[in-house]
């Protein structure tokens, strides 16, 4: 990935992008017991997934290099509602 995050042009991003990530999936999985917190942390996944596909679409790549990232920006949209209905 830090080849990856060099050809996006943003290599000074590729630490927070890691923690972001990691924290998001912890978020996720305590929002199993705290809804807030699946809330907060799979909308936040969804937006750093959904930068991933403008990052991919700006430096040019396809599809199938962008399909990874829209398929999990999309997962985390359908947990935000989710947990959503789970608190309404």
């Amino acid at each position: 990935m830090k080849e990856e995050f060099i050809r996006f042009k943003v290599p000074q991003y590729r630490t927070l992008t890691g923690i972001l990530e990691v924290l998001g999936g912890i978020g996720v999985l305590l929002g199993l017991q705290f809804p807030w917190l699946g809330i907060l942390a799979s909308i936040g996944l969804s937006l750093l997934m959904g930068l991933g596909v403008v990052a991919r679409i700006r430096v040019g790549d396809g599809w199938v290099q962008c399909s990874p990232a829209f398929f999990f920006c999309i997962l985390n949209g359908i947990i935000t509602v989710l947990h959503l209905q789970k608190v309404g």
